[in-house]
């Protein structure tokens, strides 16, 4: 009997570890969120995120400047580049990738720092990463699919707007 309990309780949650994924603006607020399985690469993580948005880039007109899309050393851009355009070949002309850049030994030694020194543009996105901690639901992963994962992260910055709305 606590075996079939233990295999329904398997069953019913159907993911056992998340990523997040978010796409912000320069304030920290997103563009788009999407959840995958923990063993998903980041990679693949964000060609999902922006494969899910592509009818944004899609609408988007010409003449306006490219989007730069900021991203850690961990991503490879030419990998990425190279899966969005199978989904949407235009999409280069109106994206672009940036790996943001990390301060050196010698940098860091110059300015007298060691360890972690947070980078100014990487710091928008770690902030917007703290925001979502703060949202108790958002703590632990309570939600049995991705789907529900990913509309706590945007009911969690709903109500982060709707109070700085309020406030002012």
């Amino acid at each position: 009997m606590e075996e079939l309990h233990r295999r329904l309780r398997q069953q019913e949650k159907k993911t056992y570890g998340i990523k997040r994924h978010l796409a912000t603006d320069s304030l920290g607020f997103p563009f788009f969120a999407h959840c995958t399985p923990a063993n998903l690469s980041d990679d693949q993580g964000l060609i999902e995120l922006l494969t899910r948005g592509i009818d944004y880039f899609k609408l988007k007109p010409s003449e306006l400047p490219k989007t730069t899309i900021l991203l850690d050393n961990g991503y490879h851009p030419d990998k990425i580049e190279k899966d969005l355009v199978k989904v949407y070949p235009e999409i280069m002309t109106k994206i672009q990738f940036e790996l943001s850049p990390k301060p050196s030994k010698t940098e860091k030694a110059e300015k007298g720092l060691s360890g972690f020194v947070p980078v100014k543009t990487r710091w928008v996105i770690e902030r917007s990463n703290s925001w979502m901690e703060r949202c108790k639901s958002l703590v632990k992963n309570f939600e049995c699919t991705l789907e529900h994962s990913t509309t706590k992260i945007h009911l969690c910055f709903l109500r982060l707007l709707l109070r700085r709305l309020a406030v002012s």
